[in-house]
């Protein structure tokens, strides 16, 4: 094995880690087009589900058809009719809708039971189980359109789902739903996914479908990497959709978009919509900090905080390569233990991005604010104007007039932000003392 791939391939190992603990037992409702599956796309979804699910994730998969059934429709000479975003089923539709159901779930069961060697697959078990989970009821008559078989979800069987994702299996929807009656009904894959991600309480909401993801300002997205905005919080997402006409393709920018919003305002902590064109979008989204398609969240899952004992780990896994290089002075574990109340974190998902810590001199009046880091992954976000903030905040609180930085790389960064360049002379006596003559930091002051 050639020592360049253990040089990538363990730091990125390492850097998963964190998200396949955090994810473990957690429940993703997992929406599939029926465009995925036309395009050929079912096996390395199912590889990638089947992963996912092999490192803890608990997964419900709702598949569409869309495609299908109108391939189906095309073969009998029956033109297939919307009306408000919605099929207009007929007895003739039904059919169709239920042979095409019928055949995905096939294929479906059959891409989760390979495992040849040397595949994704090989030596997985995975268990897929379906059932009549959702109950529905007729959409009716809207605007003067009979929808006939079409439906909305009425009920979830969420002890039901629940206990089949307990015993290890993988839960498979389809787009029907049954009334009391017994009476077939039509439903959306995107309705029938939100529905059951918010009556499961579960973590994500993830659509698979031919839209890459919303761009707020497309005229920004030039030149760079991914084309659309990773992370939406729910009130941005709001006022988009209160600006957009009405969405009635799935093309249109508020087609998924409006289920995000639905399933985040109900419980669900983060929706997403990926494209199914890029290879592996499910393990980007999931395993990458900034993921490949669009989140929607309830509020940023950035946290700024003070830290905890708990945190001494990741904070000196951030820190480490800066010591390493000479952009910090190296610290002891011990030495963070003691002083860990003195730091501020910012903590994504379980990883921390960021620290800085907040020591002070109040005889004279000014804080030291030491050890500011960010990692690589988020610079350029503004994790570091908070930190920056935070620790102004914690300094006035305790009526300090001033806090200042010894740096030798990033002064220029410091000197945006209000800092001014003093004499190494200008520091507290007790500080001055442990000052490093030979490495030449800067000294730079912010007064508050």
């Amino acid at each position: 094995m050639s020592a360049v791939f253990n040089f990538t391939f363990v730091p990125w190992f390492r850097s998963v880690a964190p998200y396949i603990h955090k994810f473990r037992n957690q429940t993703f409702v997992v929406g599939v087009t029926g465009e995925a599956i036309a395009a050929g796309k079912l096996q390395s979804i199912a590889q990638d589900l089947a992963l996912i699910q092999a490192l803890g994730v608990k997964i419900v998969l709702v598949h569409g058809f869309r495609p299908q059934v109108n391939e189906q429709l095309a073969a009998k000479g029956h033109a297939p009719r919307y009306s408000h975003g919605i099929r207009v089923t007929d007895s003739v539709a039904l059919d169709c809708a239920q042979e095409a159901a019928g055949q995905l779930r096939f294929e479906i069961e059959a891409a989760f039971s390979q495992g040849l060697p040397n595949t994704p697959m090989a030596g997985a078990t995975v268990r897929v189980i379906s059932g009549n989970f959702v109950t529905a009821r007729p959409v009716g008559i809207v605007d003067g359109v009979d929808f006939m078989h079409s439906g909305l979800v009425r009920k979830v069987d969420v002890g039901g789902i629940h206990r089949t994702l307990d015993m290890g299996a993988m839960v498979l929807v389809s787009p029907f739903g049954f009334s009391p009656t017994g009476e077939a009904f039509n439903l959306s894959m995107e309705e029938v996914a939100t529905r059951v991600a918010i009556e499961l309480k579960a973590d994500k909401l993830m659509f698979l479908t031919e839209v890459a993801g919303i761009r707020l300002n497309p005229l920004e997205a030039e030149g760079e990497d991914n084309p659309v905005d990773t992370e939406l919080p729910l009130d941005v997402a709001q006022k988009l959709l209160a600006q957009l006409p009405p969405a009635t393709l799935p093309t249109d920018v508020g087609f998924y978009l409006q289920h995000c919003v639905k399933a985040c305002k109900e419980g669900v902590e983060r929706s997403h919509i990926l494209p199914f064109a890029t290879d592996g979008a499910l393990l980007l989204e999931v395993y990458v900090h900034d993921g490949i398609g669009t989140m929607v969240i309830d509020e940023r899952l950035e946290e700024l905080r003070e830290a905890k004992p708990d945190d001494v780990g990741g904070i000196l896994q951030l820190i480490e390569p800066f010591e390493k290089d000479g952009t910090l002075v190296k610290r002891s574990r011990t030495e963070i233990e003691r002083d860990i109340s003195a730091y501020t974190i910012i903590e994504h998902d379980g990883v921390i991005f960021g620290c800085a810590a907040l020591y002070p001199y109040p005889e004279a009046g000014t804080a030291e604010m030491a050890a500011v880091t960010v990692s690589p992954q988020s610079q350029g976000t503004g994790d570091g104007e908070k930190l920056l903030k935070r620790i102004e905040q914690r300094a006035r609180a305790t009526g300090l007039k001033s806090i200042f930085v010894l740096t030798t790389r990033t002064m220029h960064w410091f000197l945006k932000r209000g800092f001014q360049p003093v004499d190494p002379e200008w520091l507290p006596e007790q500080r001055k003392a442990k000052y490093n003559w030979s490495r030449k930091s800067q000294v730079l002051v912010k007064y508050l």
